[in-house]
């Protein structure tokens, strides 16, 4: 989802999150109006770039948005199934996803287009924002189950209140509520790990595009110190640069 996959259901205070065919129309607009920046990610996260929201056109319920300056990725995005959003609007972070993208003309010059997204989760707290953490070396928790087996699994996404990860099976044992003790992974270029407790809030189902079927597990971190916390922002912000200027 890209550079987010989005937050599920059981994530998403109802606080944040604003839904609604009026409502939506009417927060993007008004980001389309001030000409915000977005990240938009697809291809399963893999690929994004950064774009401009351009117009909400209400009476075909879609959003207006500018192409990117590289015309492979242009046709890259046309092929994707699903997009996402990222910003931050007054310094908000803010996301939506939404299906195909369709090419069409915006102020006679070429644009590119998707449905109204159903809800955008504006978030008022920085720490529920979650990036999507490189594929590539992923970070990798280490956590004791209750009947003192190894979790060794790979991250795909981390706030500074919690993070996603990726198994290709569930867990014996894991169910929704439980909490692991002695979790620890490191960060890149940090040789301090971080130590925590964590306390497992949801867990998914997903079939990957080669139909390949894996589980994504989200975790709360529990007794994290506020030194750590920052640290983690800290990594977040260098991802954030990193793909912004990719």
């Amino acid at each position: 989802m890209s550079q987010f996959d989005q937050m599920s259901d059981a994530e998403i205070d109802d606080r944040f999150r604003i839904s609604g065919g009026k409502p939506v129309a009417f927060l993007l607009a008004g980001y389309a109006k001030a000409r915000e920046p977005f990240s938009v990610h697809f291809l399963h996260g893999e690929e994004m770039f950064l774009t401009t929201l351009l117009d909400v056109q209400v009476d075909q319920k879609r959003l207006v948005f500018d192409c990117s300056g590289s015309q492979e990725a242009n046709r890259r995005i046309l092929a994707a199934e699903k997009v996402s959003f990222s910003g931050r609007p007054g310094g908000v972070p803010v996301q939506f996803s939404s299906g195909a993208v369709s090419e069409t003309t915006f102020e006679g010059g070429k644009a590119l287009a998707v449905a109204l997204p159903e809800y955008v989760v504006r978030l008022q707290r920085r720490e529920y924002f979650r990036i999507e953490t490189p594929r590539v070396n992923p970070l990798i928790l280490f956590a004791r189950m209750p009947d003192g087996g190894l979790l060794k699994l790979p991250a795909h996404d981390i706030s500074v209140s919690g993070i996603g990860l990726d198994a290709p099976e569930l867990p014996a044992g894991l169910e929704v509520g439980l909490v692991l003790p002695n979790c620890h992974f490191a960060l890149p270029g940090e040789s301090r790990e971080l130590f925590f407790s964590a306390t497992v809030r949801n867990f998914h189902q997903h079939t990957s595009r080669s139909g390949a079927v894996f589980w994504r597990i989200g975790l709360q971190f529990r007794d994290l110190p506020l030194g750590d916390e920052n640290r983690i922002q800290r990594y977040i912000t260098q991802i954030e640069r990193g793909r912004q200027l990719a």
